[in-house]
């Protein structure tokens, strides 16, 4: 019979997902409804450029926010997100509306312009980014989100980030989403890890750092307005920067080599 009881568990961080919203991106609190009717300006426009005929901006933007608002109050009902450019897209056709993939990408991203001006980046980012991949850690982002893919793949292009992450998990592409344990053991599946060498890293105690701790993974909460005078759980680490993150994970490194029973 095999002797288990010097089996080594490795639990060192070999790869780290982050959230998107409040975590990599800052958004903070913004006007939402100021947001979405310059998203409806900027692609109404569009749509009246390439000669399509629509109607009046007022019944553009009020049908829109109607489909938008339904599916929203769905979405939180049933556990799942949608995809805004999908039910926009739909809308459209239904109105006439004949555009290529890559027109609909692009009305998509007008719809999110607006929202991707006032995010910003912490200081240093890249640069702490840069000397994790170094470290040898693999990077991805699971997030929960109904806005496209292809425009939050394009604003952390225009942002220079997109290359640091192999992996991308965004809600809206799944039946599903966080605090649900599938999306983070896809994700585990995609950047090649076990989960209990996955760090995550989000602002949202209920639905990033419990969700991934009940997962296997170790998890950090970074300090954000979504979590202020909210304490993280037991044994969960808080940073205020994301520069803090390699001195975090080399701590928890050390601790896992020490912790490993010695034969």
């Amino acid at each position: 019979m095999r002797d288990t009881r010097y089996e080594i568990r490795d639990t060192k961080i070999r790869a780290v997902l982050f959230d998107l919203g409040e975590t990599l991106l800052n958004f903070g609190k913004v006007d939402i409804a100021a947001l979405f009717h310059e998203g409806a300006r900027l692609s109404y426009d569009y749509l009246e450029s390439q000669g399509q005929a629509i109607g009046s901006f007022r019944y553009y933007r009020l049908r829109s926010l109607i489909s938008l608002y339904v599916r929203r109050r769905l979405s939180n009902v049933r556990g799942k997100d949608f995809d805004a450019m999908a039910v926009l897209k739909r809308i459209g056709i239904k109105k006439g509306v004949e555009l290529s993939e890559q027109q609909w990408r692009h009305f998509a991203w007008l719809w999110y312009k607006p929202l991707s001006r006032v995010a910003r980046l912490e200081p240093q980012t890249v640069e702490t980014l840069t000397k994790l991949r170094a470290c040898g850690l693999k990077l991805g982002i699971v997030s929960n989100t109904f806005i496209n893919a292809s425009s939050l793949e394009e604003h952390l292009e225009q942002l220079g980030i997109l290359e640091f992450f192999s992996v991308r998990l965004f809600s809206c592409q799944f039946d599903f989403k966080k605090p649900s344990s599938k999306i983070f053991k896809i994700a585990a599946d995609g950047i090649g890890e076990m989960l209990q060498n996955i760090l995550f890293v989000g602002d949202r105690i209920d639905k990033d750092i419990m969700p991934a701790v009940r997962a296997g993974m170790h998890a950090v909460l970074k300090a954000a307005y979504t979590n202020v005078g909210k304490e993280p759980p037991e044994g969960i680490r808080k940073i205020n920067r994301l520069s803090e993150l390699p001195a975090v994970i080399e701590k928890i490194n050390a601790a896992a080599t020490q912790e490993s029973p010695q034969s």
